[in-house]
């Protein structure tokens, strides 16, 4: 019987992140809260949560250098998995407030208030997943759970073939959003899997037997 996949969840003092380490357990990993370097660049796959502001979380991740843990990941071809503001810090800035604050730069684009009457977003919601998801395999009806203002709401980086095109799934509160994206080892979601039921275990289960 193989070994179940190591998943480093980094602890950056992001709010209370171990419902999340409990759904990766649940959902098959050998997961772990850590803050170790060497643990999370050697994990199998790592985990970025993410809660509060756009500049809260991309300061934490810079001061417990967890910029250049993805960065070294990504470039080696080593899973990451963002979770709600883990998922915004990616993108190139978020607007927030009247603060634009940049971001991780791992895609292009930014992160902007939803255009909606009522914020937060906040509660079940479907999604539209894109054509050949991991993600979402199975569970492409079922319904997810969101809490936020924010979202990146279109989506600008330009794939050139070979390179196969990143798997987009779009919700809509007011305007369409995205919801997910699955791009080569660099995937995140804009909802809480480990608040979203049978449906998000199946999710990160989805991931970690993918790692």
């Amino acid at each position: 019987m193989s070994a179940a996949p190591r998943v480093a969840v980094f602890d950056y003092e992001s709010g209370n992140v171990h419902s999340a380490v409990k759904a990766l357990v649940a959902a098959g990993a050998d997961a772990v809260l850590t803050r170790d370097r060497s643990e999370a660049l050697e994990a199998d796959g790592f985990v970025v949560p993410g809660v509060g502001a756009f500049q809260a979380v991309r300061d934490a991740l810079h001061a417990h250098g967890g910029d250049e843990i993805i960065g070294r990941r990504l470039a080696g071809g080593r899973p990451v998995l963002g979770i709600c503001v883990g998922m915004q810090v990616l993108f190139e800035h978020g607007v927030e407030r009247g603060h634009d604050t940049a971001g991780l730069g791992e895609w292009p684009g930014a992160v902007t208030e939803l255009n909606a009457p009522v914020l937060p977003h906040m509660g079940w919601n479907t999604v539209d997943p894109g054509e050949d998801t991991v993600l979402f395999r199975g569970i492409e009806e079922e319904r997810f759970y969101f809490v936020h203002s924010y979202a990146a709401q279109s989506w600008e980086l330009d794939v050139i073939p070979p390179f196969p095109q990143p798997v987009l799934t779009w919700a809509t509160y007011g305007d369409p959003f995205l919801a997910a994206v699955e791009n080569g080892p660099l995937s995140a979601t804009q909802f809480h899997p480990e608040k979203s039921g049978e449906a998000g275990i199946q999710l990160l289960r989805n991931w970690v037997t993918s790692l």
